[in-house]
């Protein structure tokens, strides 16, 4: 089984690469488990996305928490083990979302305990592309969605992708240029 991971800033293109990865190995007779984060069929994913769209530090940490009790959540289940690619969407890097110094001793103390893999994606988008995303797609902004806060989730996120076995790809480009950087990477 090979273990991936699609990870970057909000409106960074995780979701639409994840998805174009999933039909294309399955359209190659691949068996695919795609997991998103947080996710919809679980008390932790849906108490996090609630938490997201409130604001202040409470809100921050309990989106925080229940975020990583989705992720492991997914990883203790186990039922992506019978596939031959599992795709986790937003994994290690939602521990840039902690303050200061906390996202750095998570992201190692998370490293050490969970799967990782060579095949782990960083979608770098530059802040105001990703905000300009996320006013031209969104009706409602979770607490991250501010051009400020996308500077410095990507500031500490991309920190995190250089000391991890992450490859940086500029999500900038084309959704079909991405695409296919991802692919050359298989």
């Amino acid at each position: 089984m090979v273990f991936m991971v699609i990870d970057g800033l909000d409106a960074s293109g995780k979701s639409t690469q994840a998805l174009k990865l999933y039909n294309f190995l399955k359209n190659h007779g691949k068996t695919v488990y795609l997991r998103f984060h947080p996710s919809n069929d679980n008390f932790f994913g849906v108490k996090a996305k609630q938490f997201l769209y409130l604001k202040g530090k409470d809100a921050h940490f309990a989106a925080a928490f229940f975020y990583m009790l989705d992720v492991i959540r997914s990883i203790m289940l186990y039922s992506w083990r019978g596939y031959d690619y599992a795709i986790f969407v937003r994994y290690l890097m939602g521990t840039a979302y902690l303050p200061s110094p906390f996202h750095k001793i998570a992201y190692h103390f998370f490293t050490s305990l969970v799967p990782t893999s060579n095949l782990m994606f960083f979608l770098d988008v530059n802040p105001e592309e990703a905000y300009r995303r996320i006013q031209q797609e969104r009706k409602r902004r979770e607490m991250f969605e501010s051009l400020e806060e996308l500077k410095r989730i990507r500031h500490k996120a991309l920190s995190l992708a250089l000391i991890g076995n992450w490859t940086i790809i500029d999500a900038n480009k084309s959704i079909k240029d991405i695409e296919k950087a991802i692919r050359k990477s298989l």
